[in-house]
């Protein structure tokens, strides 16, 4: 073993424990999302005095207020908002619990190890679609929405990652994401960059993605595999091989579990396409291209 146990003072793990409950339980309970999500950042910030005289009618600086009203996730925008095929009923609630995620790196409490171990896996019960029992997130871990997201049991999310669920990320028991990586699972048109493709993206048990690393869209990482740092996976990588480089092609299989995998020559099959999410825009969608290019080769 390369770890070992730690814990809070006695005292201190009572005061996190209780806080850690009461806004599970707000967040449980019919009360309105985004109201819990506001209160509890204007304590964790330490502005409950600020907010109150700016509630009262009292005099607050431009600054002050923009801050006191950020507090409150219905006056923010992400950039997933912007996204037209996503589901607006299910993004509401996800945007709110996004922000209070988001929020709380911000704080000086996200650095406390245990504490914010903790309560990202309390949020995480709320924000995606599954979340297993004993999952660590890190800290500065994006999401698109959240609530596209399933994860098994024992799964750790290191720091500075992205999990893009535009389409659907699956990632299974036990599985180790390092620093630094992405995993995607939506990609453009060569051509018209606004054209957006969705896919579900696979983890399998026991896969690690190792640092700086990227998983394209619609990829499959097998059970037991690994994906070596800084490699771009582009297709699938089999089971209890490991794959290095750009893109990512197997060169080992996981020493003791040759009989049980396919040869290397397997590896890095685009299985895409069979992954594919489709998806339907309102008709009176208000659509724009913010880009504005000239897609005619032959002007």
């Amino acid at each position: 073993m390369t770890k070992r146990h730690v814990s809070l003072p006695v005292e201190a793990d009572a005061g996190v424990a209780e806080f850690i409950d009461h806004v599970d339980e707000r967040l449980a309970s019919d009360e309105d999302t985004c109201n819990v999500v506001q209160d509890v950042l204007i304590d964790l910030f330490g502005d409950r005095e600020a907010y109150e005289r700016w509630n009262d009618g009292g005099d607050v600086s431009p600054a002050e207020r923009v801050r006191l009203q950020g507090y409150d996730p219905c006056n923010a925008t992400l950039e997933s908002e912007y996204y037209a095929e996503k589901d607006e009923d299910r993004f509401q609630e996800s945007k709110y619990l996004q922000w209070l995620w988001r929020q709380f790196d911000a704080t000086p409490m996200a650095d406390n190890v245990e504490f914010a171990l903790r309560f990202r896996a309390m949020l995480a019960d709320h924000l995606f679609e599954e979340c297993g029992d004993d999952c660590r997130f890190f800290k500065g871990i994006s999401f698109t929405y959240g609530h596209n997201i399933s994860v098994g049991d024992n799964v750790v999310v290191h720091d500075d990652v992205h999990l893009d669920d535009r389409g659907q990320l699956t990632v299974s028991d036990r599985v180790s994401i390092s620093d630094g990586v992405h995993v995607y699972s939506h990609d453009h048109d060569i051509v018209d960059q606004t054209e957006v493709r969705n896919y579900h993206t696979i983890i399998e048990d026991d896969a690690r993605v190792t640092y700086d690393a990227m998983v394209s869209a619609g990829s499959r990482v097998g059970e037991n595999a690994v994906v070596g740092a800084r490699a771009v996976v582009q297709g699938d990588v089999p089971d209890h091989h490991i794959a290095v480089g750009m893109p990512a092609k197997s060169v080992r299989i996981k020493p003791g579990w040759e009989d049980s995998a396919d040869p290397l020559e397997a590896g890095g099959e685009n299985r895409q396409e069979s992954r594919r999410i489709e998806y339907d825009l309102p008709d009176d969608l208000d659509v724009f291209d913010e880009f504005q290019r000239n897609l005619d080769p032959s002007t």
